[in-house]
């Protein structure tokens, strides 16, 4: 089993800033892919960037230039950079990790973005 535990959701500001942490522990396999989903109420969960171990970042097309995802190998640990915050970045944020096609994912941490 994986477990994933996020950290560092809050209340900001529009155009304000926050970093999103995750680390990862149990069975991880050398080969993963690790990211961020988000969802909010009333709307379906969609992917907001993912890293593959060793490989180049993927950001959906309304995050490029505003989020940045990282992650230790080492660590098992990935992390997003979230600048310029906007009211609609507002929804509970899930870290992801997919293995040997097997999904896991964290409990969510809430980003609320005022206005």
């Amino acid at each position: 089993q994986v477990q994933l535990v996020e950290s560092g959701g809050g209340l900001v500001q529009a155009g304000g800033s926050l970093r999103l942490s995750c680390a990862a522990s149990g069975s991880i396999f050398r080969f993963n892919v690790m990211g961020w989903y988000r969802q909010a109420p009333g709307k379906q969960r969609e992917l907001v960037a993912s890293i593959a171990t060793g490989g180049t970042p993927h950001y959906v097309d309304f995050v490029k230039g505003r989020f940045t995802i990282s992650r230790d190998n080492a660590k098992n640990t990935v992390s997003l950079q979230m600048i310029s915050l906007k009211p609609d970045d507002t929804a509970v944020y899930y870290c992801w990790l997919s293995q040997h096609g097997i999904a896991y994912w964290g409990q969510g941490t809430q980003v609320t973005v005022s206005s």
